[in-house]
């Protein structure tokens, strides 16, 4: 690729034998491609290897910040298109991407994505995620990713942020249970994360904060004009701030024995 600004292309993986075909296929516009798998126990790594074009790291998964700083710190050059396995980049934003880094006098030191959600293969219009952008695009010498989250890790910039006008596709929702799984995964490691800064949960946190979650969701981000697919949704990422809670307070409990 005949291009004076070079792109990393990173990824952590964990048994993502469903996306990882089409994720390498979407990155392939990269001047490199890094993955770095916890030991996948599905068909993944397979995948992977037969992609000559892609460095395969395997490492232990210790939490979300870890391994992406880690994968970070892998890239051989300054600019990182960082993506999980469910996420696509459509032939508009790619162009935006290219000619961002290529042609801006001044090129921001990040870049948010917009994210279209899709559940299962339609796309859900609203229940929160209407606004819903992560960083993406970045600059290696111009960022770190805090050291103290282990779950939605957050990018530290040093400049500018910007956010690009087209929209990454994420294939988020494939199934229920999937789905589930998920938000219970993440909960738990909110709490750890919020019992190792010494945050405890009060009886009412279990109560209260699930419903203003789903009411939030539901209400308020306008969930129910996604229908029974908006009840779900909205459902399931309360289910995941009420394990939050209730694994903090397990966790205070067996520390108190």
């Amino acid at each position: 690729m005949n291009r004076k600004e070079k792109i990393s292309g990173l990824l952590i993986t964990l048994n993502e034998e469903k996306h990882i075909d089409a994720v390498l296929q979407n990155l392939s516009f990269c001047d490199e491609i890094i993955v770095v798998d916890s030991f996948s126990t599905d068909g993944t790594v397979e995948i992977i290897k037969k992609y000559s074009n892609v460095q395969l790291i395997q490492r232990s998964f210790k939490n979300y910040t870890d391994q992406k700083q880690f994968a970070l710190n892998q890239a051989t050059h300054n600019w990182i298109l960082f993506m999980d396995a469910d996420e696509r980049v459509p032939p508009e934003l790619q162009k935006e991407i290219i000619n961002e880094i290529e042609t801006a006098s001044k090129p921001a030191s990040a870049y948010y994505f917009l994210r279209i959600f899709m559940y299962k293969q339609k796309v859900l219009r609203f229940s929160g995620w209407q606004t819903d952008k992560n960083y993406r695009l970045f600059q290696k010498s111009k960022v770190q990713f805090v050291s103290d989250r282990i779950v939605h890790e957050t990018l530290e910039v040093n400049g500018e942020s910007k956010t690009l006008k087209n929209k990454l596709i994420h294939y988020s929702f494939n199934n229920y249970d999937e789905y589930k799984s998920k938000m219970v995964k993440y909960g738990k490691m909110k709490a750890r994360e919020s019992f190792d800064a010494g945050k405890k949960a009060r009886w009412y946190h279990s109560i209260f904060r699930p419903s203003w979650k789903f009411i939030n969701h539901f209400i308020l981000r306008l969930g129910f004009l996604d229908g029974k697919k908006g009840i779900v949704i909205s459902y399931l990422n309360a289910l995941g701030v009420y394990t939050r809670y209730k694994e903090l307070k397990r966790l205070y409990t067996i520390n108190d024995k």
